[in-house]
């Protein structure tokens, strides 16, 4: 019988233990003095972003990826972050903000992530430091339901850049997915999508409005406590899409360090701050196995899939009779 606060023996969220800790923690940079940019690239940061991002070396970042605290109040480990009036949250905004942009190449990205009530003020402050290009909107499919109001169910990412010379790579974020109405040409042969030995896909163009995205759930490996994880497929997508190999990327409010893991598993190099210690300690963790283990789930052969059509490419869940502490196949299906 299961005790009390013992997880499920097919819960794989990632747990930080004592020993991981120690081992772990000498990893963690503390900056106070400026830092050249191989000093501080790979490295988790252990420290306020307002401190250190004045000590971080200017004109270096190719790519910028943001998930601040959206303007509610939120406890995170040892700290809370307290809802502000509107006004407020703009001025805060525009306090780090204002430190980022001397960072960033001339060719520079930033994506700022959103919920609908911060997302208006969000886009206001970023008008003023940077262009807009587009504004994603990704569905959240976990969310509570509301008797008088409809579910809240997505999410925002705001796309802009320094200025109109920048990198955008469309080829590297295709997305795969099932044909419905497989239309022929004249001759028979399939229009604009292929017949593969496991059904009927077509590759598109990525838009402005995600639908295959799974936040991190119980059963999956990336799984961490933090209560406001990204999953590693969307932050796969902004990298694929604004950065090059080599390419340096920062998240100054990195939390349990999604951005630093897919950029590690990409081939980018990474500087990530966090102010609470337990998360970069959670951060080095992942960035360990990710020395190992590169899989992105629902990134396959250079494509990103809709949920749940990884099982048709032979990638299935823990089938009921393996034992408890089997380890999966490469990937689960994304429900």
């Amino acid at each position: 019988m299961k005790k009390t606060g013992e997880r499920a023996p097919r819960n794989r969220t990632l747990v930080l233990s004592d020993s991981d800790a120690k081992r772990l923690r000498s990893r963690l940079m503390i900056v106070d003095q400026p830092m050249t940019a191989s000093e501080c690239a790979g490295r988790t940061i252990l420290g306020d972003a307002f401190q250190v991002l004045p000590l971080l070396p200017r004109q270096s970042v190719d790519l910028l990826i943001v998930d601040p605290p959206y303007n509610l109040t939120k406890v995170f480990s040892d700290s809370t972050f307290k809802r502000r009036s509107e006004s407020g949250y703009e001025d805060w905004l525009r306090s780090w903000i204002s430190l980022t942009v001397p960072l960033l190449k001339q060719t520079g990205t930033v994506y700022v992530c959103s919920e609908w009530r911060s997302s208006a003020a969000i886009q206001r402050v970023l008008e003023e430091y940077f262009v807009i290009q587009n504004r994603i909107t990704w569905e959240r499919e976990k969310g509570r339901g509301a008797l008088r109001n409809w579910k809240n169910c997505s999410e925002d990412i705001w796309f802009c850049t320094l200025g109109n010379d920048y990198f955008f790579n469309v080829e590297a974020v295709k997305q795969k997915r099932k044909v419905i109405a497989p239309y022929r040409d004249a001759d028979g042969r399939p229009k604009d999508w292929a017949k593969e030995s496991n059904g009927d896909f077509r590759v598109t163009h990525p838009s402005n409005l995600w639908t295959d995205i799974s936040v991190p759930f119980w059963s999956m490996p990336e799984n961490t406590d933090h209560p406001t994880q990204k999953p590693e497929k969307l932050i796969a997508k902004l990298v694929l899409a604004s950065s090059k190999p080599g390419d340096l990327l920062l998240d100054p409010f990195l939390g349990s360090g999604t951005t630093s893991v897919v950029a590690k598993k990409l081939g980018r190099k990474f500087v990530g701050i966090e102010r609470e210690e337990a998360y970069c300690l959670l951060t080095e963790k992942r960035l360990e196995l990710a020395e190992t283990e590169h899989v992105i789930q629902g990134y396959v052969d250079g494509y990103f899939w809709e949920r749940n059509t990884l099982a048709l490419q032979g990638v299935h869940k823990i089938d009921k009779a393996d034992s408890p502490t089997a380890q999966p196949r490469l990937f689960e299906t994304q429900a």
